[in-house]
């Protein structure tokens, strides 16, 4: 009878582990608040900030504080098998990133003024190969704070 009760025990405590770890996986994902904004630590029309470095499985919220910004990827700016994304026109818009790597984003209407922002998920094991997209001058300009900062 002893042997018994010591079995379910076991299977007992062991279903429990099981269940902490899938909860805990879950409960570390973290979201990090990205303002598309007019005027920011960077200049006029900006992302605040404009450089995110988080896990693979966490997400950014990309919140426009004025209208006629949005967010959505850089054409090669991304690692490989990563899904590009696409946010409307004054619209919030969360992305769950779960590729690791570099990813180069910007709002379409001012890209040409230089509303770029950079993500790292986890190693940026794509950097030089982001850092070789052309994109315009003032884009290029503003990339380069961000590429220094990362780790």
């Amino acid at each position: 009878m002893n042997q018994r009760r010591i079995q379910i025990r076991s299977v007992i405590l062991g279903l429990a582990g099981a269940a902490l770890l899938a909860l805990a996986g879950q409960s570390f994902a973290a979201e990090v608040e990205v303002k598309m904004v007019n005027s920011g630590q960077m200049g006029a029309m900006t992302f605040d900030p404009p450089l995110v470095q988080i896990q693979p499985g966490d997400s950014v919220h990309f919140v426009p504080t004025n209208p006629g910004h949005n967010a959505q990827t850089i054409d090669g700016m991304l690692p490989d098998g990563a899904e590009p994304f696409k946010g409307a026109i004054g619209k919030e818009l969360t992305v769950q990133f779960n590729t690791e790597g570099v990813y180069g984003y910007k709002c379409l209407p001012h890209f040409a003024m230089g509303m770029v922002g950079v993500i790292v998920v986890g190693k940026p094991t794509n950097l030089d190969a982001v850092k070789a997209v052309k994109t315009p001058p003032a884009a290029d300009k503003r990339l380069q704070t961000p590429f220094a900062e990362i780790k």
